[in-house]
């Protein structure tokens, strides 16, 4: 069996237990407080009962005294806390990819364990009790029953316990980070009463959530904001990642910052089928390996939510060492390179028409144009839920408001009429609610249902695929940009020849596309 820390292992294949080769190869990370490896596994200590990172500053265990397990829940479900100082709600997640499985018979078991575990990680399925397990279970297509049965036979705890351990955690990072009352941080993090909250905190931490405020001190809140922290795994390219984001930024709605290594922007979440309208400030903080977030008090109802956007928006769960074995042979020089996601799916797909066969700074503008005129003034009712950075204005057109939009009034931006109908289309799609763009929707039948609305070909669908469905495997092989960086363009079917070229670099397409992009040849939208 291949060690946990190489690139090529499963990691998923690792439960409680584990061989002495294995902790053996833990525990140099452990000692050398490699960030690379940070989620991928977390260290029990028996003599204090704590468990922790592979970063945790405190002095190194007695590796007689080390026991190590895959996720936080393992180690929780073993009778071990969270480490206060390493704070394991902040580690990246050590679940590979969503989609990253080629699918086999053999592993087809282990394959619905790792999905079934990443569909639980979305805070909408953190409802206190068991229909989110039904609603998992029909996700992937099996029966509840079967669900729990693979869930435990490939991780040693059910899925229940790993829900727990996932709500018990984002209430830590609540109580550690904010001021919000403890009935909200309940709420958010997925308990239906104070009371159970109460009750599964002190059984699991054997601290009431008070104390742990209390002994923290949680003096965060900002005047400007809620302020969270989240780490991602080494190395990553923090200003190519902001580059791209700055030549794409839609006035209103984006300031991007790459040499101060910042961006701001405005969105809109719905919570308890409300939408709340706010803003987001993130700076990275390569030193630490961090992200520090400051988020609108308007979207404090949906902190967990806006938590889980900005990690698919800046892909910080990417596993870059698993990544770059891949790629290296082709791409050696771009191991801390990420693929750009988006904070909302339909934002992303409209962009993505609007980039169709035009240039990156082109798109910019018609989609800007396309913001100051059918999207919604940034409502500003406090001092505090003022944007810290000027230039925040608006919030993207939704769905509905650009479902109606009339021809002359999209003519006039400049939209040509084909993309004006698949304009059109997709927001009805989406606000019908016959298409979701989100992370761990159904990529086949989303890229399916995509390319049969008018104006959305392979390539479209492709790129929504890999930055609004977070598919590590999207591969559009009719970009003209790709198809030049491979050395395809000339070739007789360029896009078949790009097809081919990339089938080594399954399951990492996407990686590989980004790779491309950054070469001196290359560029899309």
């Amino acid at each position: 069996m291949p060690s946990p820390l190489s690139p090529t292992a499963n990691t998923a294949s690792t439960t409680c237990s584990t061989s002495s080769s294995d902790d053996a190869g833990y525990y140099l990370a452990l000692k050398a407080r490699d960030a690379r490896f940070d989620g991928r596994f977390f260290t029990g200590v028996t003599s204090t009962g704590i468990y922790c990172r592979p970063v945790c500053k405190v002095r190194t265990p007695k590796a007689e005294n080390c026991r190590f397990f895959t996720l936080a829940s393992q180690a929780e479900a073993a009778g071990f806390r969270p480490c206060m100082r390493c704070r394991p709600e902040l580690a990246p997640s050590g679940l590979p990819s969503w989609g990253a499985q080629t699918w086999s018979v053999q592993d087809a078991s282990a394959i619905l364990a790792r999905q079934a575990a990443q569909l639980l990680d979305a805070p909408q399925l953190w409802s206190d009790g068991a229909p989110s397990m039904g609603e998992v279970a029909q996700r992937l297509g099996i029966s509840e029953r079967h669900l729990r049965r693979i869930f435990e036979l490939q991780w040693g705890i059910t899925p229940l316990q790993y829900l727990q351990t996932r709500r018990l955690l984002t209430a830590k990072q609540l109580l550690t980070d904010t001021q919000l009352p403890i009935a909200q941080v309940a709420l958010l993090s997925g308990f239906a009463s104070v009371r159970r909250f109460h009750s599964a905190f002190a059984a699991q931490y054997r601290l009431q959530p008070r104390a742990l405020r209390s002994s923290t001190a949680a003096t965060r809140t900002s005047p400007t904001g809620l302020r969270l922290r989240a780490a991602y795994r080494p190395p990553l390219d923090e200003a190519a990642l902001l580059q791209f984001f700055a030549q794409r930024s839609l006035a209103g709605v984006e300031v991007v910052d790459a040499s101060a290594l910042c961006m701001a922007r405005t969105l809109t979440v719905q919570a308890a089928g409300h939408p709340l309208q706010g803003w987001v400030l993130l700076q990275l903080q390569p030193a630490h390996s961090e992200v520090h977030m400051t988020v609108s008090d308007t979207l404090a109802s949906a902190l967990p939510q806006v938590m889980a956007r900005m990690r698919h928006l800046l892909d910080l769960d990417a596993d870059p060492q698993a990544i770059h074995t891949v790629l290296q042979a082709t791409f050696p020089n771009g191991a801390g390179l990420r693929v750009p996601g988006t904070v909302d799916g339909f934002e992303l797909a409209v962009r993505a028409i609007l980039g169709q066969q035009i240039t990156v700074q082109a798109a910019r503008t018609l989609g800007s144009r396309l913001v100051q005129r059918f999207g919604t003034l940034l409502a500003v009712q406090a001092a505090q839920a003022a944007p810290p950075v000027p230039g925040l204005t608006h919030l993207f057109p939704s769905p509905e408001q650009l479902r109606h939009a009339s021809d002359d009034s999209l003519g006039s931006l400049g939209i040509v009429r084909q993309r004006q109908h698949a304009i059109r289309a997709l927001a009805a799609a989406v606000a019908d609610g016959q298409l979701h763009l989100h992370p761990g929707a159904d990529v086949p039948a989303t890229m399916a249902a995509l390319q049969t609305l008018p104006g959305i070909g392979a390539w479209t669908a492709h790129y929504i695929a890999m930055r609004a469905l977070r598919w590590p495997d999207a591969f559009p092989a009719g970009d003209v940009a790709l198809q030049k960086a491979l050395g395809v363009r000339n070739a007789p079917r360029p896009a078949l020849a790009a097809e081919q070229a990339s089938q080594t670099w399954r399951p990492w397409r996407s990686y590989a596309t980004v790779r491309a992009w950054s070469q001196p040849s290359g560029e899309s939208s």
